[in-house]
């Protein structure tokens, strides 16, 4: 297990930042997500980690190694790919050895040790299929294999399950997390896809722009958003506006007729009344309620067994909210009420 620090990097693509002075720490057998939207700079900084890009300013440091000029195969790190990168023409055990042959590693040694990293991965007795006849998902604990094999102190990530098919890419989380955890590795995950990131991050960053927005535990990041761009990108949320009001116990947003206490997530903002701000509700948050304060109409509904989806116009914006295990079903044109509690109610400057 190894520390992962970047310090202050920059990485410049001709005219364009991709990396505009990340500073990062990654603590020891932590499963780390870097996340964002396509182009926030986040493949970017895990190729910078893993020797593939060099810094044009700052520095990558495993444990107390500064390895920013290091190049990838000195850095004791190992890395699958979007593509899997496996090579056709071999065989599934040809496929894994590569690394440990570029090395010189004795072949008795290769073979114990390929054998090794096919059980890791459930694939024991698979070394002498064709890459071809294999599925996407044995591929993908092919590829894994073939990092692990080399036995590195970090496992970087880029991707790895965006080829899969919905029901494969939940089976190979619990995968990849369970080998990252009994493996003690120290590991960085890049993707897009948030519900990923929830299911199976220790932490998580959410870069925008080449800049990290958040860092924190998923549960963290989803219930205490510092910015709108992380409470709109991380799972699904209302988004709307209102003014700060005066309080005198916590603060208050206005929003049309209506008045919501809130809580403020960012601890260095402290709105004044008048402000204009935005305000994130999820729409789980929202409960139908005989006196609420919110009037609504129901104008759309999904009904998906275990909940339903209801989208509601209000005095003030339309409104997503999620009932789960509903006693009554209302039908579109229904007015009905809501009420939401204050801590589920997070004021965001705009």
């Amino acid at each position: 297990m190894e520390t992962i620090r970047a310090e202050q990097v920059v990485k410049i693509f001709g005219a364009t930042r991709a990396l505009n002075g990340v500073t990062l720490a990654i603590a020891p057998g932590e499963l780390f997500f870097l996340l964002g939207a396509s182009g926030c700079g986040k493949s970017t900084l895990l190729r910078c980690i893993a020797g593939l890009e060099t810094p044009n300013e700052g520095r990558i440091l495993f444990g107390d190694r500064d390895v920013t000029q290091l190049a990838p195969h000195k850095r004791e790190a190992a890395m699958v790919f979007q593509s899997y990168a496996l090579w056709p023409h071999l065989t599934v055990a040809k496929n894994i050895s590569f690394g440990l042959e570029e090395r010189k590693v004795p072949k008795n040694e290769i073979k114990r040790r390929v054998a090794e990293a096919l059980e890791m991965v459930k694939l024991g007795g698979y070394g002498e299929r064709s890459i071809d006849a294999m599925s996407g998902g044995q591929q993908q604990r092919v590829a894994l294999a073939r990092a692990l094999v080399v036995r590195p102190k970090c496992l970087l990530l880029d991707e790895p399950l965006s080829n899969l098919d919905a029901q494969l890419r939940v089976e190979m989380r619990r995968e990849i997390r369970r080998i990252v955890k009994e493996f003690g590795l120290t590991a960085v995950y890049v993707t897009h896809d948030q519900q990923e990131a929830l299911a199976m991050a220790d932490r998580m960053a959410i870069l925008a722009g080449g800049v990290i927005e958040q860092v924190g535990r998923p549960e963290d990041v989803y219930r205490n958003p510092r910015s709108t761009y992380v409470a709109g990108f991380i799972g699904e949320t209302n988004l709307f506006e209102g003014t700060i009001e005066q309080g005198y116990d916590g603060f208050s947003a206005g929003v049309g007729d209506v008045s919501l206490p809130g809580r403020v997530t960012d601890p260095e903002w402290q709105p004044q009344p008048g402000t204009k701000v935005k305000i994130s509700v999820r729409p789980e948050a929202l409960r139908i309620a005989p006196r609420g304060e919110i009037s609504g109409k129901v104008v759309e509904k999904v009904y998906l067994g275990q909940c339903i989806q209801y989208w509601l116009e209000t005095s003030f914006a339309r409104l997503q909210m999620i009932e789960l295990n509903p006693q009554v079903i209302h039908a579109v044109g229904d007015m009905v009420r809501l009420t939401v509690a204050r801590e589920d109610v997070v004021i965001l400057a705009i």
